[in-house]
């Protein structure tokens, strides 16, 4: 039986994540981005809160790992890449590693390039793939500690999953994401037809989360330095893929 599973807005653009293991009441939250939040959102499921799976230090993503320790007794699993960095870890994970969440095995990848020691959770037997700030809907994390053939090595990790595996990333991002996606692939048909429904969406104030891998492939420019189109107009035929990926993501940070 696939995991149980609750997604719900917070701060000012984040999403929080819970899933729940129905057979032993194993519950998770995805990071701790706000304390209230995850909380009105057990009580609402009627979950209680048995494990904390952190994909990276910012205090976004782990600030609220300390209280919710104290009112709740859970554990904290987070990268031990960066263990220094997560308040309250107790079990270290990293590259190949196997977590189990009661019965449901969570296969745990390095993706270092956002921070040095970011992780994502990827659950197998419920095609979904937690990936934090590492990757988001036509887009990626800012290489914050990371270099640029960092994150592509990371994103390959990501690529590979089967296609219908479901992406839940950090932020809503999407559409601010679609505006630079489409200035470099204008004639990509399945970018412009996801342009347009993620737009009717978000006006109806719904989530374009979850994306999945096969529509990122064919849509996010960060996933598509082989992209003819892509090296095309950055003149960039003949470089590899690392040098596409680094001017892609260079030109996103001085998008406006």
């Amino acid at each position: 039986m696939p995991i149980e599973f609750h997604m719900f807005p917070c701060l000012q653009d984040n999403y929080g994540y819970l899933i729940h293991d129905k057979n032993t009441g194993a519950t998770a939250t995805i990071d701790t981005p706000d304390v209230k939040q995850i909380e009105k959102a057990l009580k609402h499921k009627n979950w209680q809160l048995t494990h904390i799976l952190n994909t990276h230090h910012h205090f976004d993503h782990a600030g609220g790992n300390l209280e919710l320790k104290r009112k709740t007794g859970c554990t904290i699993v987070g990268p031990a890449a960066d263990a220094n960095r997560i308040p309250g870890i107790e079990v270290q994970v990293g590259d190949g590693d196997t977590y189990m969440l009661g019965e449901e095995p969570i296969t745990i990848f390095d993706t270092p390039g956002h921070t040095s020691g970011h992780i994502v959770y990827y659950l197998n037997d419920s095609k979904m793939v937690f990936v934090g700030d590492t990757l988001f809907s036509l887009g990626c994390g800012r290489l914050f500690e990371g270099t640029p053939k960092e994150m592509w090595e990371s994103i390959q990790k990501l690529i590979q999953l089967p296609d219908d595996t479901n992406v839940y990333c950090a932020h809503e991002y999407t559409l601010s994401n679609a505006d630079f996606a489409i200035t470099l692939e204008p004639n990509n048909k399945i970018l412009l037809k996801r342009i347009k429904e993620v737009t009717a969406m978000r006006k109806k104030n719904l989530p374009s989360i979850p994306t999945n891998i096969g529509l990122e492939r064919k849509t996010n420019p960060f996933m598509r330095p082989k992209s003819e189109e892509i090296r095309a107009l950055l003149n960039m035929n003949e470089a590899n893929d690392v040098e596409v990926f680094a001017e892609v993501r260079r030109r996103k940070d001085n998008f406006r």
